[in-house]
């Protein structure tokens, strides 16, 4: 018998106990060197509801027991606002709000639902101080298009014009709205696959994207100032709009570029606005509490992400790995994976981490990231799970430095149009 752990002995099974899910978060927290401002959560694809429903009894436990005070999600930004104002002051209807305030289509996720519903709930009547906030740190954009920068360009210009007067503002706002042009420019479906049909090299877009780093460039040299005439939340929002209206205009200018790397120069430029999202999360939140974070492993682990589709083979630098390398052990991250899909699709292959872990867990469970590497070297030579569809992204086991912990569910119901593109649909 190995003098190492075995993988069995490794998990932290929770079941459906909540009790049990605690415990073993409580567990993984105190054996960490240091408390997280940012604690990841990671899903191995969109979509399935098992994860979003796990992360709703993570923060759950969190906020209780642990003082987390805000959650932040893969979802647009500028629109996350629309849900902390509900969840905060009950401004909004509940179906505008989902309807409004996710992107990806993730307001129409149940687990979503009853997260909006529950942090309203626990908000209701609590200090401010004590309320449980809700932030979106992607980017205001798709898998295949873009947004337009007009409202966020226009949003930030209109909050440096009322703090500091039209004349200390660069930029007028006519002249902004008209190099903007038709939105639809912007949105252009094309433009993802063909650079040619990409409005981000016009003039008009260089001269934009020097507006917007000007524009930054005043929110930065007159924060103290406009963060005590207006408030550190309010600053932040305006700030958010100003550093995406930037960002955006890099993101097109990069869909209108032919070069060899140019799915990689647009995944880095993502990854890089979600991590500056994070980092400005973490510092309006410092003084309230850490922050769980859920979004797919890819953008939360602390390596590299990678793109594998038809003929492309991309890498760059994730969110979480920008992230770990500003803020070291104040970045934890659990990823997440499963085994079966119920009611079809093909199992892990043999000698997969994602076979081993089904075999040591009868539903779900968490696996410690030291344990779970002691316990693997009885099981050399795991190689990856293969799969034909790339919004599946399983957990690779040459990868266990990148998290801390594995959250692993043996069976996990399908979704529509199923993960993987070999199994019944």
């Amino acid at each position: 018998m190995s003098l190492r752990l075995s993988v069995h002995d490794a998990a932290l099974p929770f079941g459906d106990d909540p009790a049990r899910l605690g415990a073993a978060a409580d567990r993984f927290l105190a054996a960490l060197d240091r408390r997280p401002a940012l604690l990841g959560l990671g899903e191995p694809t969109h979509g399935v509801e098992a994860f979003p429903r796990l992360r709703n009894e993570l923060l759950a436990h969190l906020v209780e027991r642990h003082g987390f005070r805000s959650l932040a999600i893969e979802s647009d930004c500028l629109a996350g606002a629309v849900v902390n104002d509900h969840v905060t002051t009950g401004a909004g209807d509940l179906d505008e709000v989902l309807a409004t305030g996710f992107s990806h289509g993730f307001g129409a996720s149940p687990a979503n639902r009853a997260l909006v519903v529950w942090l309203r709930e626990h908000n209701a009547g609590r200090d401010p101080g004590e309320q449980v906030r809700f932030h979106g740190f992607d980017a205001p954009m798709e898998t295949v298009a873009a947004q337009s920068p007009r409202a966020s360009l226009l949003a930030a210009r209109s909050y440096l014009a009322a703090h500091l007067g039209e004349d200390r503002v660069p930029h007028d706002a006519g002249t902004l709205t008209g190099l903007l042009g038709d939105d639809a420019d912007w949105s252009e479906p094309e433009a993802i696959m063909n650079p040619a049909r990409s409005v981000g090299n016009t003039p008009r877009a260089r001269e934009l994207r020097l507006a917007a780093d000007d524009l930054v460039a005043l929110f930065e040299a007159q924060a103290p100032g406009l963060r005590h005439a207006d408030s550190d939340a309010g600053f932040e929002r305006a700030y958010t709009s100003a550093r995406t209206a930037r960002g955006l205009l890099r993101y097109h200018a990069a869909m209108a570029s032919a070069a060899p790397d140019r799915v990689a120069a647009l995944g880095q430029l993502r990854d890089a606005m979600m991590a500056d999202n994070l980092l400005a999360v973490a510092r309006a939140e410092a003084d309230r509490g850490p922050c769980l974070v859920f979004a797919h492993n890819a953008h939360l682990q602390r390596c590299s992400a990678r793109l594998r589709f038809g003929e492309i083979d991309a890498r760059w630098w994730s969110a979480g790995a920008i992230v770990a390398s500003a803020v070291r052990d104040r970045y934890a991250f659990i990823a997440a994976d499963f085994g079966d899909l119920e009611g079809g699709g093909p199992s892990p292959q043999e000698d997969t981490l994602q076979a081993v872990l089904s075999e040591a867990t009868a539903d779900r469970a968490l696996f410690p990231g030291k344990e779970l590497a002691a316990a693997l070297e009885t099981h050399p030579g795991l190689r990856e799970r293969v799969t034909d569809d790339p919004r599946y992204v399983p957990f690779d086991p040459g990868r266990l430095d990148a998290a801390d912990a594995v959250a692993f569910i043996r069976s996990v119901p399908g979704w529509k149009g199923t993960i993987f593109a070999n199994a019944p649909g």
